[in-house]
């Protein structure tokens, strides 16, 4: 008999539309992939049976009461609410679907937060002593709220045990990637993703927002234009002097220039971008340090130290051992 993958997501007024729907899709891709054999079976929970209002307007239909659901779970999903439907609590204080965490938890091998739902969880007592993640937006806010908690506001997920906690909104499809990797292997995960036309698929170490997105636009084209130029080139001569060159500037005029639009120094924008590219290599390879240091750019292995030391504050072997999610 093929196995059931039994996966329970609640659903309450105001809920986030893609936080249900973008892991529920990747669940459903899974199994069309496998031909039916990943066996998932995605069910909508609500406080009753019948239609939810989303924070996005459209409607989805609760398959179960809460007092419904019952037996083992394989994945209870607990999605986010960035703002709270009209006349509602703040979800991230509601006392029914928190009080309905805590009882149904336990019958669930593995539980999952998408964006703000770390703060149900967090208010069900699930999150003590752990490590977590949720949107950027609303990190400071968790840890404000629960200081038992160590809140890291930087990775796209974060597992803990048989906690997993993810960034939000379209990162969400980021960590259901990584449960199909976990139940199926990477392979699977990797055609899912493709299907999905991802580009790249995130890691949990990765950062919610990336070196170039984290800067804005520049007003000069031509310095966008070698923004991207840097991030296609890791391994080959970014130094001031060959990028300044390649502007058709002076060094000191190109320094100038670069700083104005990007708010940062050349050679600082350069290593951030190397460094998110070995922390890639680090999650999901098992490349040695100097082939990670060569591919980046970074040229050495104490190099990548260095360098990991001064954006992340850990040794690449630290990082490995915290971010790798595939064997």
């Amino acid at each position: 008999m093929p196995t059931t993958r039994r996966v329970v997501v609640a659903v309450f007024p105001g809920v986030d539309l893609l936080d249900v729907t973008g892991p529920a899709e990747v669940f459903a891709l899974a199994d069309r992939e496998t031909g039916g054999a990943a066996g998932y079976r995605v069910e909508l929970a609500g406080r009753t049976r019948g239609e939810v209002r989303t924070s996005a307007g459209p409607r989805l239909v609760a398959d179960l009461a809460f007092d419904e659901v019952d037996g083992v779970l394989d994945t209870l999903l607990i999605p986010g609410a960035v703002e709270p439907a009209p006349g509602e609590r703040d979800v991230r204080g509601n006392d029914h679907v928190v009080a309905w965490i805590a009882k149904t938890a336990p019958q669930a091998g593995r539980v999952v937060s998408v964006c703000t739902g770390a703060h149900l969880l967090a208010a069900a007592g699930l999150l003590d002593g752990r490590t977590v993640t949720t949107h950027w937006s609303a990190a400071e806010r968790l840890a404000a709220d629960h200081p038992e908690v160590t809140v890291d506001p930087d990775p796209v997920f974060v597992r803990c045990g048989s906690v997993w906690t993810g960034a939000g909104i379209g990162s969400g499809m980021d960590l259901a990637l990584a449960l199909v990797a976990e139940d199926l292997g990477e392979e699977t995960a990797l055609t899912v993703a493709r299907q999905l036309v991802v580009y790249v698929r995130r890691q949990g170490g990765q950062s919610q927002v990336s070196v170039p997105l984290s800067r804005p636009p520049a007003a000069r084209r031509d310095i966008d234009a070698l923004r991207m130029f840097i991030v296609d080139h890791l391994d080959g001569d970014l130094s001031a002097a060959a990028l300044a060159s390649r502007m058709c500037l002076s060094e000191r005029h190109f320094a100038r220039v670069f700083r104005q639009e990007t708010g940062t120094t050349a050679g600082a924008y350069v290593e951030a971008v190397r460094v998110e590219a070995a922390r890639r290599l680090l999650e999901t390879t098992d490349q040695p340090l100097d082939r990670i240091a060569a591919a980046c750019g970074l040229g050495s292995v104490e190099t990548l130290h260095r360098a990991l030391r001064r954006q992340l504050g850990t040794t690449p072997a630290a990082y490995r051992r915290r971010f790798r999610t595939t064997v």
